[in-house]
Order: structure tokens, then C-alpha cells, then sequence
């Protein structure tokens, strides 16, 4: 079976036709499935949809059991969590629903990592990082977009030239570069490209 629009999370099952892989949707697998509007919800208080997957939360003197479930503890209660806690060795911890998020210094709260800045975020050379709170994700450099192209999504350049999203003057030439584009006078006329005279 092809895909000629190509199956982002998911495999080619039939002529255009894809099986997303656990939370995601859409015709191309590209889409976030949003578990938390799922009905029946997938957790009893508080969900927080991450890609391609959820966290569970409980409210404050709840605490988060292994099947998702939010049991009433007096303990959690008293400590006064963001977003619930954990019991280990009659020790109480406050959680956080995500690697990206990490406990404030009152212990308590939950405060975003900058996976971005941190240099925790790996993105490949023509993508550029975008925190999110508890998360982050690759976008394409600015000048490019992606392409689903050769079998895979790529950051292709865009060729502000054809798609006349440049700026050069009616007397000039644009020409097309790598994520960018030049502008440059016609013969007979003088300047910056995007003034001509």
C-alpha cells in the first residue's frame, strides 16, 4: 500500500489510507489526539493532554493512584499541592504532571523548564525549538515550511520568489536563496533591491 500524502504517526494501511499510531488522528496521522475530550474523560479531575499522549492530575488532597483514580488523603491535603501528590515511605511529595515541568522552590508549585534555553531540546539544524509549558516542540525555520516529501516530513525551503511573499521593488529581480531571498535593480536602475531608481 502508498501513501503519496505520506502517514506522520502511523503506518500506510491501504491506498491513502493510515492507522494512527495511540494518540494521534487525523487523514496524515499529523493531528494531536486531545485524550482529555474524550468521553468517557480518561481521568477522574485533571487531565493535561500532551503529545501524542495525557497526564492525569488529582485536585489538592487528592492523591494520584496507579490506575488514574484520585483517592481522598488527609496528608496530601495538609501539604496543599499544585497538582496532587505522592505518598512514599509515609513521606509526601508534590507532583508534576510532565518531565517539563519541575517543582518551585516552596515545593508545592509546579514551574515550567525551559527545555529551549536549557539546551535539553534537540532539534535538527533547519528547525527551531518553541517551549510550551511542561513541554516543547521543532518548528521549521523561518523561510521554510514542511513538506511531506521522498517518504518522509521535511523543512523545505520556501521560494519566496514564486509564492510573491517577497519584497523587491517592480524593478527589481528577486532571486531565491536558502530560507531567505535577494533582491537585486534591473539593468538601468540603481539601489537596495527593494528601492529602485
Amino acid at each position: 500500500a502508498t501513501c503519496g500524502h505520506g502517514c506522520k504517526y502511523g503506518e500506510c494501511m491501504g491506498p491513502n489510507k493510515c492507522k494512527c499510531f495511540p494518540g494521534f488522528t487525523g487523514k496524515t496521522c499529523n493531528q494531536d489526539l486531545n485524550e482529555c475530550g474524550l468521553k468517557p474523560r480518561p481521568c477522574e479531575h485533571r487531565c493535561m493532554n500532551t503529545h501524542g499522549s495525557y497526564k492525569c492530575y488529582c485536585l489538592n488532597g487528592y492523591m494520584l493512584m496507579p490506575d488514574g483514580t484520585c483517592a481522598s488523603s488527609r496528608t496530601c491535603a495538609m501539604v496543599n499541592c499544585q497538582y496532587g501528590c505522592e505518598e512514599v515511605k509515609g513521606q509526601v511529595q508534590c507532583l508534576c504532571p510532565s518531565g517539563g515541568l519541575q517543582l518551585g522552590p516552596n515545593g508545592r508549585t509546579c514551574i515550567d523548564i525551559d527545555e529551549c534555553s536549557t539546551g535539553k531540546a534537540v532539534c535538527s539544524y533547519n528547525r527551531r525549538c518553541v517551549n510550551t509549558f511542561g513541554s516543547f516542540y521543532c518548528k521549521c525555520q523561518l523561510g521554510y515550511e514542511l513538506k511531506y516529501t521522498s517518504g518522509r516530513y521535511n523543512c523545505v525551503d520556501v521560494n519566496e520568489c514564486v509564492t510573491n511573499t517577497h519584497r523587491c521593488d517592480l524593478h527589481a529581480e528577486c532571486l531565491n536563496t536558502q530560507g531567505s531571498f535577494q533582491c537585486k535593480c534591473k539593468q538601468g536602475y540603481r539601489g537596495s533591491g527593494f528601492d529602485c531608481a
